[in-house]
């Protein structure tokens, strides 16, 4: 089922108390999964979240950005109810590069954060409930010995305290980042 927008147009999606259905995810192997293991940027690793979503939930939304913030250190990225902007704080993404071993641990950290915010986009408004959903998805997507999976049924600022210590910042400066969300805007957007 695809989904063209979390609210109003597209096919509506089975809900309760607003927000989607869990469906059993496809049961063949996730054909993304060793992407991960590459090193990407922000748009390979969200064509991840978005192949990995649609996997697990048969859903999708197209046409989203990303902006780069200076957030502050406890906030991974947020997503403004009807926006269509995804902003990442900046500073933890640079910290966890700078301490990651692996490209894989260090695209897991940024899968879970994007995917994370992506379900708020998909109508996922309940931070408990899209926490739950981002480790289901991803469990579904990487099977459970995955650091994704790993990072997303835990707590990544336990798993990694050096964050705390990423820099601080109020959110005032934004970055748009281009050439994000090819697949589904690349032939009106350039």
């Amino acid at each position: 089922m695809k989904l063209l927008s979390a609210f109003g147009a597209g096919v509506p999606t089975p809900s309760v108390h607003g927000s989607p259905l869990l469906p059993v995810h496809d049961p063949r192997p996730f054909a993304l999964a060793g992407r991960l293991e590459a090193t990407l940027d922000y748009d390979g690793v969200f064509r991840v979240v978005r192949g990995a979503v649609r996997h697990a939930l048969g859903i999708e939304r197209p046409g989203l950005g990303l902006g780069l913030s200076n957030l502050p250190p406890s906030l991974g990225a947020y997503w403004q109810v009807t926006g269509n902007l995804i902003v990442l704080n900046e500073g933890l993404v640079q910290t966890m590069r700078a301490h990651a071993k692996t490209s894989t641990e260090f695209n897991s950290f940024v899968y879970v954060i994007l995917a994370h915010e992506y379900l708020h986009a998909l109508g996922y408004l309940d931070e408990s409930e899209v926490r739950r959903v981002t480790a289901y998805v991803t469990r579904a997507a990487f099977g459970a010995e995955h650091p994704a999976t790993h990072m997303a049924e835990g707590d990544l600022w336990r798993m990694y305290p050096f964050l705390q210590f990423a820099p601080r910042g109020d959110g005032r400066r934004l970055k748009v980042v281009t050439r994000f969300d090819l697949a589904t805007t690349q032939t009106y957007i350039r």
